[in-house]
């Protein structure tokens, strides 16, 4: 794990990131100014449970790829969830949360994210292990309260403009942010990359 100080403020953001792109970098971003974070973890995962049988990527070039299109010093690309063999993200956060007593930890997921969310290991743990800030994305800004977490956690919801202390709240806490929207995503690039290729073959 990236090393932390004690009462930093840091970002978990964690995914895929098959590939990484330019929405991924801007969610981070956002996240890192909205919630004044002191650090992002961009944690690049082994695997995601939910898609298995997707074309994934190796780790090794997942990792490359993150490192090189976070720029921001405060952002630390990392897979440790891979040496200690994790799989879900209740298990990820209760292991950071074991080994960094004293540091102010917020997850960040797109909001994308919000409509499958309760379709998560362990869903209600990981609102219960750290505050949450949910990222706009596009296609998503008028559809997030109708989630099922959003609806779980209604009281648990924190006006935008208090997003900078979301970090030193006790769970459950989260946020929906609104900001700048990229319309990339991996699937969409994963398919134009195979479109590409077999272009390339027919010729």
């Amino acid at each position: 794990m990236p090393h932390v100080e004690k009462r930093m403020q840091v970002g978990l953001f964690g995914g895929s990131f098959n590939p990484p792109h330019a929405g991924h970098a801007l969610v981070a971003e956002i996240a890192l100014r909205s919630l004044r974070l002191d650090q992002l973890w961009w944690i690049v995962t082994p695997g995601n449970p939910l898609k298995i049988g997707r074309e994934l990527a190796p780790l090794a070039e997942r990792l490359a790829l993150s490192e090189a299109i976070a720029r921001d010093p405060r952002i630390k690309v990392t897979a440790f969830e891979a040496a200690h063999h994790i799989r879900y993200t209740a298990d990820t956060l209760a292991l950071v949360k074991a080994r960094n007593p004293g540091v102010d930890f917020v997850w960040i997921m797109g909001a994308d994210n919000l409509a499958e969310f309760h379709r998560w290991q362990r869903w209600h743990d990981i609102a219960m292990t750290f505050p949450i800030a949910v990222i706009d994305r596009p296609g998503s800004t008028l559809a997030f309260m109708s989630s099922v977490m959003a609806k779980t956690f209604d009281h648990a919801r924190i006006d935008e403009k208090d997003a900078p202390l979301l970090a030193r709240m006790k769970p459950p806490a989260w946020t929906f942010i609104h900001g700048p929207r990229s319309l990339l995503s991996s699937t969409a690039i994963r398919n134009a990359s195979r479109k590409t290729s077999r272009s390339g073959r027919q010729d």
